[in-house]
């Protein structure tokens, strides 16, 4: 069954006013699915499909970095500076945006700011260094959207952890987001658990290291 969306929905998902579409409407160029008797006009799924396959022009690629705290701002250059040097040699333009925060924060600006340019069908390409740049947790929910709108998304390093490396990652920053919510002794145990998490984890990659040199 298809799905039908008001003219303001639609110019929302399509990235352009509602005053556009009724422009097209009058020049022929889109004519709503239907309009009602009260003078709503109404879209499809399949014109959305046929509107999103068409790319507008001047989209570009943005390069995107991350890290976690304003204490890896060397971090962040270095990464911005790889990224830039990936883009230049391609040839192509390119925007570069930059956040400082948890992975697992879904308010940052630049992150926002992204998601805006890709809903409004302005970016061709997304460029991460890793995977975890984009986001800790999520990573996927985003690639789906970008993909509503041709948006690739490439990682440059595709280096691959370990499912526990992951895990432990994973659970670092949950537990570090919950722990700033709480006071106290439940603070202070939650850090410490942050902190036995971390150590556990880099004991084992000692130890990986070990056997593999055996």
């Amino acid at each position: 069954m298809s799905k039908y969306y008001s003219i303001h929905e639609f110019s929302k998902i399509i990235g352009v006013s509602a005053q556009t579409l009724r422009n097209w409407d009058s020049n022929g160029k889109l004519h709503p699915h239907h309009t009602t008797i009260s003078g709503y006009r109404y879209y499809s799924d399949e014109q959305l499909s046929q509107v999103m396959n068409v790319k507008p022009k001047n989209r570009i690629t943005i390069g995107y970095c991350r890290v976690s705290s304003h204490k890896q701002k060397d971090d962040l250059e270095r990464q911005i500076d790889n990224v830039k040097t990936y883009l230049m040699a391609k040839g192509q333009p390119f925007e570069i945006i930059s956040d400082i925060g948890s992975g697992i924060n879904y308010k940052k600006k630049g992150l926002r700011e992204l998601i805006k340019r890709i809903s409004q069908n302005q970016v061709e390409k997304v460029v991460v260094l890793y995977k975890d740049r984009l986001l800790g947790l999520g990573f996927e929910l985003v690639e789906y959207i970008a993909s509503l709108y041709n948006c690739e998304i490439e990682i440059i390093d595709n280096t691959e952890k370990s499912e526990q490396q992951e895990l432990v990652e994973d659970l670092v920053q949950i537990i570090t987001v919950f722990s700033c919510k709480l006071q106290g002794k439940r603070a202070n145990k939650a850090k410490k658990l942050v902190q036995e998490l971390i150590q556990e984890e880099e004991n084992d990659g000692k130890s990986r290291k070990g056997n593999v040199r055996t």
